[in-house]
């Protein structure tokens, strides 16, 4: 179904602009404001992005306890506004009997749908990185600083589920639900979310937007269509893991990583 009015959201919207902004505001959209002043910041120095490293996973303490509960709070308060904005679907009596598709009514075929779009996403994604950090448009990505410790790749891997469980349930399920129910057409909202998912990528410059928006749009796109966020969690977190755990087995053994 594509039909361009919201289906089984009619109910309205009285605070839904607030709501989202305040909900932006506290998550992804501060994110992406502070990436921005970033790449004004780096752009402002000598060298500019092609002489930046970004940092996806930092190391946070020299001592290891400390780093590991650093993570651990990382993670823990990263999650909050992917279940803040789904108490507030909740309780929206259309949104709550429609859902986002979180359900486990399929896993078997959104676990494969999943795994389909990590590989359609994140092998033309490796290749546009490395152009863009050919033309010093991106700034060098250095995944993770993380010490080779017991706790590294646990680490890496609940890191790798929170992007994704953030992030979709955020830019993808929420956002897009509630800019349909402002009575905005399905490309200006799928339009917003890419945009919105490039802003917070722009620590890593301008080819970090550009992938991130591309798969922004291809996500919104077919969430607009099936009302299932599952699938791009599922994606989500699979390239990110395997991104960050493949950094940390091979940085320095495999040389273009």
């Amino acid at each position: 179904m594509t039909s361009d009015s919201p289906p089984a959201l009619e109910q309205r919207r009285d605070g839904h602009g607030l709501e989202v902004l305040l909900v932006l505001g506290v998550s992804l959209g501060a994110s992406g404001l502070y990436s921005l002043i970033n790449l004004i910041d780096i752009e402002t120095r000598p060298g500019g992005l092609k002489s930046a490293v970004a940092t996806v996973v930092g190391k946070q303490n020299n001592r290891e306890w400390l780093d590991l509960m650093y993570q651990l709070a990382g993670v823990a308060v990263g999650i909050v506004p992917a279940l803040l904005a789904l108490l507030l679907l909740s309780r929206s009596p259309a949104v709550a009997g429609f859902g986002i598709g979180l359900d486990r009514s399929r896993p078997r075929l959104e676990t494969i749908q999943g795994i389909g779009f990590a590989a359609l996403m994140g092998i033309p994604g490796l290749g546009l990185v490395a152009l863009a950090r050919h033309l010093g448009l991106n700034a060098q990505l250095d995944v993770t600083t993380l010490a080779d410790t017991w706790y590294r790749y646990p680490v890496l891997v609940l890191s790798g589920i929170q992007n994704g469980v953030l992030e979709e349930i955020v830019v993808v399920g929420y956002l897009l639900t509630r800019l349909r129910q402002l009575n905005w057409t399905s490309l200006h909202a799928i339009a917003a979310s890419a945009a919105l998912r490039g802003s917070y990528h722009l620590y890593q410059g301008f080819g970090g937007f550009a992938g991130n928006a591309i798969m922004g749009a291809i996500f919104g796109w077919w969430f607009t269509r099936t009302r299932r966020v599952l699938p791009l969690v599922i994606a989500h977190c699979v390239l990110d893991i395997v991104s960050f755990v493949g950094y940390a087995a091979f940085h320095g053994k495999v040389s273009w990583i």
